[in-house]
């Protein structure tokens, strides 16, 4: 186990150099640096500047430069914005906030597909497995800032039952459980949309995965040993399906981290997405930057956590007797 992780460690450490090689040449690119701003302001004296831009190593050859900018990414420092605050406060802040609302949808959807995934692929054909297949394609069909402003519409404006943006009530200053029960109902809204989305793609994927297992000579066996089709499905279906489930669900999180931002749009939410949206339209360089090497990170991680999950699935994976697509 130990070198199959290490062996993975190793391959996920040369695409991470990749990925900042290719994420750092874009940052050379740009014109200007994160002082660009600054320059216009006659009240900051140029040696001030110039200080911070040695601080930075800007005025260093571009390998020196590439070598120190991984080595304050992977500290935390992520530079400073065009009016010279850092940026890392302003996207760690963000990106806390982005997981209050994809850490739930990703656990809510996960839980829903899986169950009704299962249950489908056990009745199919049947109305209830009908229903989910009409209901997913109804729910995939239909975008999600257009899911998201119906919402808005309906339960926000029409029967005013839910708070539609931001997370916090602009009116009071509460504090305690209060100001927890607060943020709880303006997450309602966009964790649903998020756990909507999300659900529909992961459950037909899970329905899929079991009704290949299930014509399976094994399971027929099983069968033919005295248990029964649900019985078969549980003790060897499941566990035999669960390689392609696990790739769907470990890739879920990143894309729901960036994948947001039509969400946090609408709901004026204020996580990574909406964040990353104001830095575009502001050419907030350095928070770019920072967001794109963030969500590398998390990719990485994330199929790195596949990896070892697929061995806990299938031992054979460790000793190389399958091979990984």
């Amino acid at each position: 186990m130990r070198r199959y992780i290490c062996k993975r460690l190793g391959v996920y450490a040369a695409i991470f150099v990749g990925v900042t090689i290719l994420i750092f040449g874009m940052m050379m690119a740009m014109p200007g640096d994160p002082f660009s701003g600054l320059m216009l302001d006659p009240s900051i004296p140029p040696e001030y500047i110039e200080q911070q831009q040695e601080k930075l190593g800007l005025n260093d050859p571009v390998p020196i430069q590439y070598i120190k900018w991984v080595s304050r990414i992977l500290r935390g420092d992520m530079g400073f914005t065009s009016d010279g605050r850092p940026a890392a406060p302003q996207v760690w802040a963000a990106m806390k906030n982005t997981f209050l609302i994809t850490i739930p949808s990703f656990l809510f959807s996960t839980l829903i597909a899986v169950l009704f995934g299962i249950y489908s692929a056990i009745h199919v054909n049947r109305f209830f497995d009908k229903a989910v297949t009409l209901l997913t394609f109804l729910e995939v069909s239909i975008p999600t800032f257009f899911l998201a402003l119906t919402c808005v519409k309906f339960f926000g404006y029409d029967l005013q039952l839910l708070p539609v943006s931001g997370l916090h009530s602009l009116t009071g200053n509460l504090t305690g459980w209060a100001c927890i029960q607060d943020s709880i109902l303006h997450m309602i809204l966009p964790v649903s949309i998020l756990t909507l989305t999300q659900t529909s793609s992961m459950l037909r994927y899970t329905r899929s995965s079991l009704l290949e297992v299930i014509g399976q000579d094994y399971v027929r066996t099983a069968r033919a040993k005295g248990l029964t089709r649900k019985q078969a499905i549980l003790r060897h279906g499941v566990k035999n399906a669960l390689l392609p489930m696990i790739t769907i669900f470990c890739m879920r999180l990143p894309v729901i981290v960036s994948g947001a931002l039509f969400t946090e749009t609408v709901f004026v939410w204020p996580g990574i997405g909406m964040l990353n949206y104001n830095s575009i339209m502001g050419r907030e360089y350095s928070i770019i930057i920072a967001i794109a090497a963030m969500l590398a990170i998390i990719i990485l991680m994330t199929n790195l956590l596949a990896d070892i999950l697929y061995m806990v699935a299938d031992p054979r994976i460790r000793l190389g007797g399958v091979k990984q697509s």
